[in-house]
């Protein structure tokens, strides 16, 4: 029977020869993932069921991400109902306020191999199907569950494979690629679709670039994004995980597969508008002033989204109307990025630099807008008052987008 990658994973999860679109599975977990803004209340609902002990604290990963440090008395009381779960029920991946964003660290720190179906209490954990996973949010009461049984329940779903070909043009990266996509598909195009991404352009890109893909893969409306595993992927994965795995690839003439060809050879750094991201225009089209730039997020606060942005701000100065905050994805992501110098020239252009973690992307943490600022950002999206006040707006763009229309006061690209 031929079958999709994620209809593989999703037979071999519940114990099954096949598995195909449309079908209901009970699927086993590999990896369980809650942060500081949902898990206390996976952790009220896990107590609720009744049981003593988690199925296996091994496999249960909880990163403190959102709101760290503690911004608000509530944040802080979040902040204690995880750390006594934590002991109480043994769970050896925690992850305190020093780490980083939770799509970032699972990958660093080896806890996603190919193969694997891994679950997050946050929309974002397709991030990583970019290693070969079937990984996708669920939600807190969901993820009791699969505390107290180690399973839960998926309607196998039909791929959309995005075949993308094309050499980038200079200043044209991964976030543009999957921006551009969103805006030709639809936010509800793709509706629990596995968005699988394959073709040239996504073999020449690195890991690091094809996270960007599967991390807004949920914002065209996808279960998750996958990206088949490859010489950089298992070279990735050996330095990090000494986990097991198995590569699953998708087969071509698998019936629930839909393939759509994407052309990016001529195209230009792209914009998401306000206030959705599949509201996209190239930048040139854009003539908007700024109140504020992020750079960070899981999509794009990687190394190599600071090295890019601090080579446009080496030697310029942010232009005086404008904020920039800086926050690096992860303790390792800031660690090279002050070995490398790019800290102090953050620093120089007139930047702020915060700790590792999620920061203004969901609204709830430092670098709010207010009412009539605008802010352009490397996250993933821009809905009415994501950043802060419903009555500002939210452009989202690449890394070195941003960093030069940190420089111009404007949303410009070099």
């Amino acid at each position: 029977m031929l079958m999709t990658m994620s209809e593989k994973i999703l037979a071999k999860a519940s114990n099954k020869s096949s598995s195909e679109a449309g079908e209901i599975v009970m699927g086993e977990i590999d990896v369980a993932m809650t942060h500081d803004l949902t898990g206390p209340l996976s952790v009220e609902s896990f107590e609720k069921i009744g049981t003593d002990k988690v199925w296996d604290p091994n496999k249960i990963v909880i990163p403190f991400d959102h709101q760290v440090p503690a911004d608000s008395l509530d944040a802080a009381n979040n902040h204690i109902i995880l750390r006594e779960f934590v002991k109480k029920q043994e769970i050896k991946n925690f992850y305190d306020v020093n780490q980083g964003v939770c799509h970032q660290i699972l990958p660093e720190f080896g806890h996603v191999v190919p193969g694997e179906v891994i679950v997050g209490t946050d929309s974002h954990t397709c991030t990583h199907g970019a290693l070969g996973a079937f990984a996708t949010g669920i939600g807190s009461t969901d993820m009791a569950m699969v505390f107290s049984t180690g399973k839960l329940w998926f309607k196998v779903p039909e791929t959309i494979r995005f075949n993308i070909e094309g050499q980038l043009k200079e200043n044209v990266y991964a976030k543009d690629v999957i921006v551009n996509i969103i805006g030709k598909v639809g936010a509800d195009g793709a509706t629990y679709k596995v968005c699988e991404f394959a073709g040239n352009t996504v073999s020449d890109m690195s890991v690091s670039d094809r996270m960007v893909l599967c991390n807004m893969a949920v914002e065209m409306g996808g279960k998750t994004g996958l990206v088949e595993p490859d010489e950089k992927t298992l070279n990735y994965i050996e330095t990090r995980s000494n986990k097991p795995y198995e590569v699953f690839k998708t087969d071509l003439g698998a019936p629930s597969l839909e393939t759509i060809e994407i052309d990016v050879s001529n195209l230009e750094p792209q914009v998401a508008c306000p206030h959705n991201v599949d509201n996209v225009k190239p930048v040139s089209e854009i003539d908007k002033e700024i109140d504020q730039v992020f750079l960070g997020s899981c999509t794009n606060g990687r190394i190599s989204d600071l090295r890019e942005a601090a080579q446009i701000l080496k030697g310029n100065k942010i232009a005086n109307r404008v904020r920039m905050l800086v926050i690096p994805a992860s303790k390792e992501v800031y660690t090279k990025a002050l070995d490398e110098g790019l800290i102090n020239i953050f620093v120089e252009s007139g930047a702020l630099v915060c700790n590792p973690c999620c920061g203004p992307c969901l609204g709830g943490h430092v670098g709010l807008i207010g009412p009539g600022e605008v802010s352009l950002s490397t996250s993933n999206r821009n809905f009415k008052g994501r950043q802060g006040s419903p009555e500002g707006e939210v452009y989202l763009s690449s890394a070195a987008v941003a960093a030069y229309s940190a420089i111009k006061g404007r949303i410009e690209s070099i």
